[in-house]
């Protein structure tokens, strides 16, 4: 159905729009994030490690053109197409001066190999200076926005020290898609406390609304992060560190994300350096292929009850 996927796989959506695979070409632009600077916090994300989520992006210090000729070194062999998508994975990446985030973006577009821009960010950090910056570039080249959420619980999202609340995520997600602008939503399976009925809550709450993409992750405890610290005097609250229970709970999710929805992760896979757990996490070939075997036993195709109440 999606290029003998059984779901709406992002690769298979490359294709539909530009013709090939992309490979996304992680960049690091140096921002914070309200969550580290004070003004909501100074500790971050209780799970977010001091990398911010860019582990794998290229050094700050390099200016964006050598990010990306870094970047591209890493994955030009298995990329005979030689087209990309710069993605601003690290911290907040619309929390700065506008003339900053223009330059920034502007550059990384202005490469020829770039198809397509991909911004990682807080939905509390898109005032309408950014929404309309945003906007302009979208018309240059497509601009995908991808937004933490990882819950609809209040609850969860107070443990894990999000700092807004779902009504922010709401405008935010309105406000993009007025601006034409294609939306990604992460959502993180197996947070403490909450049980499977949470999770297919959150993402029947999510593909309710304008979401062109989910990201769907296991929640993975990370070294010297206050969640490490969580983790060890409470290992009881967390579920879903089992691979089983894991995938049956994605499977269950997919179930209801309708199939237009592009589903650009199904795990999460930290780095190994930094890894406490789960340990089988780390080996993503293993974990994808097990996916895909377990949908054709099921037969299992994404969306396949999406209209139907857990």
């Amino acid at each position: 159905m999606w290029d003998k996927k059984r779901f709406h796989s992002f690769d298979y959506s490359c294709k539909q729009h530009f013709g090939t695979k992309l490979y996304k070409l992680s960049l690091n632009a140096g921002f914070t994030c309200p969550n580290r600077d004070g003004t909501l916090d100074t500790r971050g994300c209780i799970f977010c490690s001091a990398g911010g989520s860019g582990e794998f992006a290229a050094q700050k210090d390099l200016d964006i053109k050598e990010q990306i000729a870094y970047a591209k070194q890493l994955v030009a062999a298995k990329n005979p197409s030689g087209r990309y998508i710069a993605y601003f994975q690290a911290y907040t990446n619309t929390y700065a001066p506008l003339e900053k985030l223009e330059h920034i973006f502007s550059e990384a577009i202005a490469q020829p190999e770039i198809a397509s821009l991909a911004i990682a960010t807080r939905p509390d950090c898109l005032g309408d200076g950014v929404l309309s910056l945003l906007s302009r570039l979208n018309t240059q080249k497509p601009v995908t926005v991808e937004l933490g959420l990882q819950t609809i619980h209040e609850r969860s999202a107070a443990f894990i020290r999000r700092g807004y609340p779902l009504r922010i995520y709401e405008d935010a997600i309105h406000s993009l898609s007025d601006a034409g602008i294609d939306i990604v939503t992460h959502l993180i399976l197996g947070l403490p406390y909450e049980t499977k009925a949470d999770m297919l809550a959150s993402v029947r709450y999510v593909c309710a609304l304008p979401l062109s993409g989910l990201k769907l992750s296991l929640l993975y405890v990370l070294r010297e992060t206050d969640l490490a610290a969580h983790y060890k005097a409470h290992p009881e609250a967390y579920l879903l560190m089992d691979f089983a229970a894991y995938l049956d709970t994605l499977l269950s999710c997919l179930a209801i994300v309708p199939e237009d929805i592009v589903i650009h992760r199904l795990t999460g896979d930290g780095p190994k350096n930094l890894l406490i757990a789960p340990l089988w996490s780390a080996n993503k070939k293993f974990v994808l292929n097990s996916i895909e075997k377990e949908m054709k036993r099921k037969d299992f195709l994404q969306g396949m009850f999406y209209k139907t109440k857990d």
